[in-house]
């Protein structure tokens, strides 16, 4: 069926190996953190573990592990712990407490004897069916001398012989029982002793997890301040795609005009401009862009020497109503100009260079001077010349778009460019329509 559809079969081709060398990229990624003697965990560790007790440090390891799809878990969703084994491989026991139901201690009740197998037997106050002391009313007899109180008010004063005054009084006095002694023993028994680190999932659990959670977006944690990582790309991407995207996109298409230009006039504006792009060619960003700010900055004091907004302002993010403020507007793009500039240059005169070299070369071709002495109209013969030297250049456009983000983004720049070279490129287009790959 896709026969009849030659443009179609080439883009899912073309996709088909881009996605496998894509899951090779993340092979690589998945294996090389883990082929030393630590993991990705034990390295976040390092940071995310200062300051917490073992107990807290033994968790949180225990949640990244899982986080990570790195841990065994049962079907609770609960980690598993291996047991502790000795140097002969047998597995390491302990007692523990016996637990019930509800996690509290199971205990016994033990009658105790003497060495003679009788009973020992101690007194105790008796208690009631709800476990309560009991206490009877024992009535007293107080005598008090002639004239004086008796000690306690609420007793009854009564008329004795000759003359003394007797009290009669009661109180509660605890009821006691002799019974046999007990004791309270806690059932102990025994278990593994589990590994403070839980059971790993096997390379390949963990390699499917992995490329699981890269498909939906969960790239994992920072090794630098564990946060998630994809906290960290909203952060930075919008900056670095402010800052590199028009300059790329600038730099690729008024160089490839500069440098066809160049090419198809020549005379003394080549002669100019050609040295000054390969010099330019030649400098590094970051040479350009100190030397920019040594000039505008700390010399002239035209521009920020360091930011991306002013201090005034909080904390900027890309929203609807910074772009609506006209303050942040003209903050940015003040700060916008010296990082604009110190890359602008450089890819344009890079680009202008190929561009001119292709330019030349097509300009030589025979079908270049068969359009000539057909005598086509010379707007004609630029785009002719311009088209065809642009391929190798829609390339160089792709690795630079991919390398504003690093990774796997180039493959996807690369895969674009190839679909826009097949649409392009009548050459690929006619082997297209021959049955061609």
């Amino acid at each position: 069926m896709l026969k009849q559809y030659p443009m179609l079969r080439y883009v899912l081709q073309k996709a088909f190996w881009y996605l496998l060398t894509f899951v090779c990229a993340v092979a690589l990624n998945f294996a090389l953190p883990r082929l030393g003697d630590n993991n990705p965990v034990d390295i976040i560790m390092g940071q995310a573990g200062k300051g917490l007790s073992p107990t807290e440090a033994q968790k949180k390891k225990a949640e990244l592990l899982v986080s990570f799809g790195m841990a065994e878990v049962d079907d609770q969703g609960n980690v598993i712990y291996e047991p502790e084994t000795d140097e002969n491989g047998n597995i390491v026991m302990q007692k523990v407490p016996k637990l019930d139901e509800n996690g509290q201690p199971v205990v016994n009740v033990v009658k105790l004897v003497d060495e003679a197998g009788a009973p020992v037997m101690v007194e105790r106050q008796k208690l009631d069916e709800a476990g309560n002391p009991v206490f009877a009313e024992k009535s007293a007899m107080h005598k008090g001398k002639k004239g004086k109180k008796a000690k306690k008010a609420h007793h009854k004063m009564k008329k004795g012989k000759k003359g003394a005054k007797v009290a009669a009084a009661s109180e509660m006095v605890p009821v006691m029982e002799t019974v046999q002694a007990e004791r309270i023993d806690t059932v102990m028994v025994e278990e593994p002793v589990l590994n403070t680190d839980p059971k790993l999932a096997s390379a390949v659990s963990q390699f499917f997890s992995y490329i699981g959670k890269v498909f939906h977006g969960d790239l994992g944690l920072s090794y630098q301040n564990n946060e998630p990582v994809t906290n960290v790309i909203k952060k930075s991407l919008p900056w670095t795609l402010a800052i590199q995207a028009p300059t790329i996109l600038l730099g690729w298409i008024v160089g490839n005009l500069l440098g066809a230009f160049a090419a198809y006039k020549r005379g003394i504006f080549d002669k100019v401009f050609f040295p000054c792009a390969m010099f330019l060619n030649g400098v590094p960003f970051f040479v350009f862009g100190m030397l920019l700010v040594a000039f505008f900055s700390i010399t002239l004091g035209w521009f920020p020497a360091m930011g991306a907004y002013s201090p005034d302002i909080p904390e900027l993010t890309f929203s609807w109503a910074c772009i609506k403020s006209v303050s942040c507007i003209k903050s940015v793009s003040w700060y916008y100009v010296l990082p604009f500039f110190s890359v602008f240059p450089i890819l344009l005169s890079g680009q202008a260079t190929g561009m001119r070299s292709m330019s030349i070369y097509e300009l030589g071709t025979d079908y270049m001077k068969y359009a000539k002495w057909l005598g086509l109209r010379e707007g004609k013969i630029i785009s002719y010349v311009f088209r065809n030297a642009m391929l190798p250049q829609l390339t160089g456009l792709a690795q630079s778009l991919g390398a504003m983000v690093g990774g796997t983004c180039v493959l996807v720049a690369n895969f674009a460019v190839d679909v826009l070279i097949a649409v392009f490129d009548p050459r690929v287009k006619a082997g297209l329509q021959m049955g061609g790959k």
